[in-house]
């Protein structure tokens, strides 16, 4: 019987230390943090991610990256930013033409791609948003997308161990806050650089393009790169490329922001990388394929007064390609695709 009695009390002390041990796992910080090293090429543009007013930090990326994945700060807690934006396809909503948020609620806009975000210096389709750190409010309290609030948000988070471990592991304290919150997911889509793809080999001397590769991107300069220049093919600028006004979402573009006439029907020209994994196309998602969005350009351009004068040279509206000349441009846009960046684990749930 004192054996039986013994035993047991050995038990007992085994499991209660076990529990003791399970719960100091939960509780325990992260690693001591340090900075973490935002890497690109050379012949990137300047980085305008205010790091001064927001340090990129290991700990920080990690934060941010669980918040990205986090469904409770939907009101619902079934839509989280990572709903939307799919690693897979280059974090867009693949085959949805606009975001769908809670209860299926349906948006108005293309989810863009997220990516190389840190040398932007604007964000969303009418390029609202000038600071990145501020730029997740608006999905996470959009009525179309999250539809919640950040005192909901962090509410719902606030008592979680796993949140608390990361907060302070990343701040120093477990105090969560809506500015912490909005940092964190900077800081992380800050991280999520694309740089690695054909063509970022072929300018770093690593790798040949195909002749026909090489007649699309010169193609490519002639016809397109006036809106898409730079090493992120964007300018950043607002256009009129001559769509239709879609009566279903009732989006005028830049128009919503300025309520100047002048910018109705324009929207923020995009970047082109990763462009093969990023389909449905154009702000309403309204082509599926790269082939719809060239005859776009080269039989469906409406002329108004607003029309890019790009796209209204020697009295022809659109832009001149034969199908030839668009299926190497395509196969140039195909260099742009970095494999690697869609599939890292570290930007992955």
């Amino acid at each position: 019987m004192i054996n039986f009695l013994r035993r047991a009390v050995l038990l007992s002390a085994g499991l209660l230390l076990s529990c003791i041990s399970c719960s100091e796992e939960v509780i325990q910080p992260l690693e001591k943090d340090e900075a973490y090293h935002l890497t690109f090429p050379s012949y990137f543009p300047g980085m305008t991610f205010n790091t001064s007013d927001n340090q990129v930090t290991k700990n920080g990326v990690e934060l941010g990256r669980n918040l990205f994945y986090e469904g409770r700060l939907s009101r619902n807690n079934t839509i989280s930013c990572g709903f939307c934006h799919i690693q897979e396809n280059a974090f867009t909503h693949h085959g949805h033409t606009v975001s769908h948020g809670v209860d299926d609620r349906i948006g108005i806009r293309n989810a863009p791609p997220i990516q190389n975000l840190a040398f932007l210096k604007r964000y969303m389709w009418d390029g609202v948003i000038h600071n990145l750190n501020e730029q997740p409010i608006i999905p996470i309290t959009d009525v179309n997308e999250m539809d919640s609030s950040m005192p909901d948000a962090i509410s719902k988070i606030k008592n979680d161990p796993k949140y608390k471990r990361l907060f302070k592991a990343a701040y120093g304290d477990e105090n969560i806050t809506g500015e912490r919150v909005l940092k964190a997911l900077s800081q992380f889509m800050a991280s999520m650089i694309s740089a690695d793809s054909k063509y970022d080999r072929f300018r770093q001397g690593k790798e040949k393009l195909t002749s026909e590769e090489s007649q699309g991107m010169a193609l490519f300069n002639q016809k397109c790169a006036s809106c898409h220049s730079g090493e992120l093919f964007t300018d950043e600028s607002f256009r009129n490329t001559g769509m239709y006004y879609n009566n279903q979402f009732k989006d005028a573009g830049r128009y919503r922001v300025t309520l100047d006439q002048s910018d109705w029907m324009k929207f923020r020209v995009p970047s082109l990388r990763n462009v093969e994994y990023t389909a449905p196309y154009m702000h309403d998602g309204r082509f599926y394929t790269l082939e719809a969005v060239l005859n776009f350009y080269t039989d469906s351009v409406e002329d108004n007064p607003n029309l890019d004068p790009a796209l209204k040279q020697n009295n022809h509206v659109g832009i001149e390609m034969n199908k030839q000349e668009k299926q190497f441009i395509i196969a140039f846009l195909k260099t742009l695709s970095d494999k690697n960046f869609i599939s890292d684990p570290k930007f992955a749930e």
